[in-house]
């Protein structure tokens, strides 16, 4: 004779069984989808800088001594007093998201440009906010002012000297996440004409690097 109360219980117990089943397939799939759209977020505020277009319109831009200078596209400055050592340089945010731009780092020559970033705690972090929207052209400037510290003379011996020069930025996306190093160049371009602008090496800080 059938023991109907046992195959009730194990028929509970597969039933059971299949609802956890389809419980864990269920929560499975919604944190793919939850990942997912995470990504698809992120993505959507990716910031990434890169040299503006020769084409670009120039960029007016000030220091905090009053100090202003016209920037044509591709293209940035770089100019040596017994006060100051000004630096700055046109560029276009060809990613998805605001660029927020944090600091920089500072390297007198090209031969530099083969090492990895700096260590961010040794970066100089600007003195002003500076945002580069989405799909458009904005602007980086440095200074040093302590004619005593090293980087000023080097900097500015650099400069008469018309040599190659090394610039790290350090940015990020509106929300303070996704950071980025990148790396670009200042070439003096004929004497007197200003110095062009260009890209070497992009490093992620809070993802995987494309490389």
């Amino acid at each position: 004779m059938a023991d109907w109360v046992t195959i009730s219980a194990l028929a509970t117990a597969g039933g059971t069984l299949v609802l956890a089943g389809a419980t864990f397939a269920s929560v499975r799939s919604a944190n793919r989808a939850a990942r997912a759209a995470e990504a698809s977020m992120l993505a959507g505020l990716r910031p990434l800088l890169l040299p503006s277009h020769l084409e670009d319109a120039p960029i007016k831009v000030s220091f905090a001594d009053d100090r202003w200078y016209t920037m044509p596209g591709g293209c940035g400055i770089a100019e040596a007093t017994n006060e100051a050592v000004y630096l700055g340089m046109s560029l276009r945010n060809v990613g998805t998201g605001i660029a927020v731009l944090h600091g920089w780092w500072f390297y007198p020559d090209r031969s530099r440009g083969r090492e990895g970033p700096p260590d961010l705690e040794t970066m100089h972090l600007l003195s002003r906010d500076l945002y580069i929207p989405a799909g458009d052209v904005g602007f980086w400037q440095g200074v040093f002012r302590d004619p005593s510290e090293p980087e000023f003379t080097i900097a500015g011996d650099a400069i008469g000297a018309q040599e190659t020069m090394m610039v790290d930025v350090l940015y990020g996306d509106q929300e303070g996440g996704q950071r980025v190093i990148s790396r670009f160049s200042l070439t003096p371009r004929q004497e007197g004409a200003g110095w062009v602008v260009t890209s070497a090496r992009h490093w992620n800080l809070d993802r995987p690097d494309p490389r």
